[in-house]
């Protein structure tokens, strides 16, 4: 059997940067890795409850913290950041303070920041959204993969991996189904590649989907 690795974990310190930056005490790591994890749920959570989109995609790519005695920097990495902001132009500032309320930090600030990211379906995150977002609405696996396909060579990547795994199409037998188009050298250090694992409830089960994206080489 071949050994599998994630891709991020892989390319630590060459192509691929760490998405929480604090040193803490050998006692205290798992903490502060709790934390960290909490933190990016309560955000993802908020999002999920305010915003009302027929597609289902939240469009967060990734949440970096940065962690220093006395304040906690959030940055949220978001595809369609105006979705968050039009209407309540003070959702932000709601959204510290629910994160806020739920770690009751009294001696750390807590600054939350949104970035906005150019080629959103460049990223597997939201590419992943989309698929599950299709898939609940039982549109077929083929054509979901086909038009996320379609949506990634828009961003000038140079190659996609799509695996999905569960009861496809409300099948009896659980199975594995995959496609690849263009490069996707997962063997490659060098490669700059970019990985997610999203789970997605439908009325069959649960369906695992697995994206990699080859976005360049250095």
């Amino acid at each position: 059997m071949g050994q599998k690795i994630n891709p991020l974990g892989f390319r630590l310190g060459t192509t691929q940067g760490h998405h929480s930056l604090w040193f803490a005490q050998p006692k205290n790591y798992s903490k502060g890795l709790q934390e960290d994890q909490k933190i990016r749920d309560c955000i993802k959570n908020y999002v999920q409850k305010n915003i009302r989109i027929s597609s289902g995609v939240e469009g967060i790519a990734r949440i970096e913290i940065q962690k220093r005695i006395d304040l906690i920097q959030v940055i949220i990495y978001m595809g369609f950041p105006k979705l968050l902001v039009e209407g309540k132009p003070r959702r932000i500032e709601e959204l510290q303070m629910n994160v806020q309320k739920e770690f009751n930090y009294v001696n750390r600030k807590l600054n939350i920041a949104i970035t906005r990211i150019t080629k959103p379906y460049g990223h597997p995150n939201i590419l992943a959204e989309f698929i599950a977002g299709q898939l609940r609405n039982r549109v077929s696996f083929r054509k979901a993969i086909k038009k996320a396909i379609e949506l990634t060579e828009q961003a000038d990547t140079k190659g996609i991996q799509v695996q999905i795994a569960g009861r496809i199409d409300g099948k009896e037998i659980a199975r594995v189904e995959w496609i690849r188009e263009g490069r996707v050298p997962l063997q490659t250090i060098r490669a700059k590649i970019d990985y997610c694992s999203y789970r997605v409830r439908t009325i069959y089960g649960v369906l695992g989907i697995k994206i990699w994206i080859f976005v360049d080489e250095e």
